[in-house]
Formats: C-alpha cells, structure tokens, sequence
C-alpha cells in the first residue's frame, strides 16, 4: 500500500506521521528506505545527479512510474544513463521540485516508486 506522505520542509520529509531527517526512497511495497546518495556522489562528486548505479538501486521490476522530489529547490537531475536506464525499463521518470512531488506523489495510482531529496 502506497503510504501518504503529510509534508516536507528543508531537511526532512514526514511520511505517515513519521519523520525522516534524510533523503527517502518509498518502495513499489510501501516500505521506506534510505537514499543511497553514495551511489551517485562516488562518481559525480554530488548527490544531485543520480548516477547509473543509483538508479538501477532506485528500479524495481513492475514500477510504471517513478516520481523524485528534486529538492526543495529543484536541484537534483538524472545522469544521462540514468533517464537512458529508465527508459530502457519503460519506467517514465516525473522530476518536480519535492514540495510539488509530494502532491504528485498523494495523488497517483498503480505501481509507482518515489525517490524524495529533503534539502537544496
């Protein structure tokens, strides 16, 4: 079941009443994991372009869809491998900065993932 996800504010995103003070990663299942930002800052220096590695973490098999929150701002991008990766999945990829993302994210249906980035 897709939780709902009550609001974000520089620095953390709450998710069902519960607060999380890093970047999220919500699961086809409803479960919520830890960003591995590691996986993209390794290669590119910042965790603002999501690189190949991330996003074959990021995929799951059946998603139809994957929302990310770039930020409060909008900072954060796909490698080109990354969307190339996506779209070799047949997985469409919604960026919006996180506030708009979350709205996004209440209203949609089926199998989709979210990838939610709480600063910049």
């Amino acid at each position: 079941m897709k939780p709902t996800i009550d609001q974000t504010k520089f620095g953390s995103i709450t998710i069902e009443g519960v607060v999380f003070e890093h970047d999220v990663i919500v699961r086809l299942d409803g479960s919520v994991t830890k960003r591995k930002k590691k996986l993209s800052k390794a290669i590119y220096g910042t965790s603002h372009i999501i690189s190949l590695e991330e996003a074959i973490h990021v995929y799951q098999a059946g998603a139809k869809r994957l929302i990310i929150g770039t930020g409060q701002s909008g900072m954060v991008k796909l490698s080109d491998e990354a969307a190339d990766y996506f779209q070799r999945q047949k997985c469409p990829v919604e960026l919006l900065p996180t506030p708009q993302a979350i709205r996004v994210w209440n209203e949609a249906k089926g199998a989709i993932i979210g990838l939610f980035h709480v600063t910049c």
